[in-house]
C-alpha cells in the first residue's frame, strides 16, 4: 500500500534517522541544501511575522539542553537540541536534536522529524545563504578551522550555493581532516590539509569557523585576518564559548540573526550590549546594506536561531509526499467523543 502524508489528524507523520538519510541521498544531498536555502530566503525575507524569543536553555558543566520554539502564526514549530562537546570522548554526537511542526489553529502536530541530520543540513544552509549577501563578489576559496561533524555540509553549501570549489582545511586533530577530506572526495572541490590556523586562512576569501569546544578560546586572532575577507563564525553558540579574537569584531561589519539571542551566545557576547549589529534580514529585504566595498571584513555571528528550523521542517514537509519516508505515529489521543478520554481507554479494554 503507497504510504501518504497523513491526513487523520491523530496519525502524524514520523521521520526516522533512516528517513531523512534516504529522503537526503534520493533529492542529493547539494539540492537538499539549495532547497533549504530557499525556503530560509523565504523565511527572512517575512521575519517580521514570527513569533521571536531567544531559545529556552538549560546549562550544565558537561553541556547544555535548549528548546527553540518560534511561529509564523499559523504553523508553530520547536525544536529540541542538545550540545555536549565531551561527547565525542565517548564516541557519541555533541549534537543530537528533534522538531516538532504545529497547526496553530488546532494545536494538533503535523510533523515529527529527527533534526540531528536536519540541523547540520539548516546550519550549513544558512551560512551560505548569508554569505551569498556578504562574501566578496567572484569568491572562490574557503578556509574551514574544525573539521568535525558540521564541516562537509558547510563545504557543500558553499560549493552549491555560493560557487566555492577550493577548501583549506584545518583541525588540531588531523584524522578529522582526513576524514572530511576523504568523506567529500568526488564533489567536485579541491581540498588542502594544512598545518596551522594561519596557513589555512591565506589567500582565502571565506573563513568558516566550526569548533566545538565549549570555552571562551581564541581560533583566528586579530594578525591572521586580512581586509576583504568574509568570517562565517558559526562555532560559538553558547554563553562562553567564542572562536575570535575581540579585535577581530572590533574591525568587522557584524551581522547575525536575533540580537537578544547572539548577544549572549555569539562571539559579540565580548562587545558592549549597545554595540551595533546588524540584522541579517535586514540586509536581504533591503533595509540594511551588506558588504559596501571589497576591503570591508563582514563577520556573519552565527549561533542558530529558531526561524532557521522552521524553514528546514517545512522543507522536509513539502518533501514527504514525493519521498514516502515517513510512518504515521498515533499520537493523538482522538476518542469518539471529545470529552469523553477515560472512556476511550475503558474500550480498549473490551477491545481486548
Amino acid at each position: 500500500m503507497t504510504k501518504k502524508v497523513a491526513n487523520d489528524l491523530n496519525l502524524v507523520p514520523f521521520v526516522s534517522v533512516d528517513n531523512m538519510m534516504k529522503i537526503v541521498l534520493e533529492i542529493g544531498i547539494e539540492e537538499v541544501l539549495i532547497g533549504i536555502a530557499n525556503y530560509l530566503e523565504v523565511d527572512f525575507k517575512r521575519w517580521e511575522l514570527f513569533d521571536k524569543t531567544p531559545r529556552v536553555a538549560s546549562h550544565s558543566n558537561e553541556g547544555v539542553i535548549e528548546l527553540m520554539p518560534t511561529s509564523d502564526g499559523q504553523v508553530y514549530g520547536f525544536k529540541y537540541v542538545n550540545g555536549h562537546p565531551k561527547n565525542t570522548k565517548d564516541g557519541l554526537q555533541t549534537v543530537t536534536a528533534f522538531g516538532v511542526l504545529s497547526d496553530v489553529e488546532t494545536g494538533y502536530p503535523v510533523m515529527l522529524s529527527e533534526m540531528t541530520i536536519l540541523t547540520a543540513l539548516r546550519t550549513a544552509a544558512t551560512s551560505a545563504m548569508a554569505a551569498k549577501y556578504l562574501m566578496p563578489k567572484k569568491s572562490k576559496m574557503m578556509a574551514m578551522i574544525g573539521n568535525g561533524a558540521q564541516s562537509e555540509f558547510q563545504a557543500l553549501a558553499f560549493k552549491a550555493i555560493c560557487g566555492i570549489d577550493e577548501l583549506r582545511l584545518y583541525d588540531i586533530d588531523g584524522e578529522a581532516t582526513d576524514r572530511c577530506m576523504k568523506n567529500l572526495t568526488g564533489f567536485g572541490i579541491n581540498m588542502v590539509k594544512c598545518s596551522s590556523e594561519q596557513i589555512a586562512v591565506e589567500g582565502a576569501d571565506i573563513i568558516t569557523t566550526v569548533t566545538a569546544d565549549k570555552q571562551c578560546a581564541t581560533i583566528l586572532t586579530d594578525n591572521m585576518v586580512g581586509s576583504g575577507v568574509h568570517i562565517n563564525a558559526i562555532g560559538g553558540d553558547c554563553p562562553g564559548k567564542t572562536e575570535l579574537h575581540r579585535d577581530i569584531l572590533l574591525r568587522s561589519e557584524i551581522f547575525v540573526e536575533y540580537p537578544p539571542q547572539t548577544r549572549i551566545e555569539g562571539e559579540i557576547q565580548q562587545l558592549d550590549d549597545d554595540y551595533p549589529v546588524t540584522e541579517l534580514w535586514q540586509v536581504m529585504t533591503g533595509k540594511a546594506e551588506g558588504r559596501t566595498n571589497e576591503k570591508q571584513i563582514t563577520l556573519f555571528d552565527s549561533v542558530g536561531f529558531a526561524i532557521e528550523d522552521f524553514s528546514a521542517l517545512r522543507y522536509i514537509r513539502d518533501q514527504l509526499e514525493k519521498t514516502k519516508q515517513f510512518q504515521n505515529l498515533d499520537m493523538v489521543a482522538d476518542p469518539d467523543e471529545p470529552r469523553d478520554l477515560f472512556g476511550m481507554v475503558l474500550r480498549a479494554k473490551e477491545a481486548k
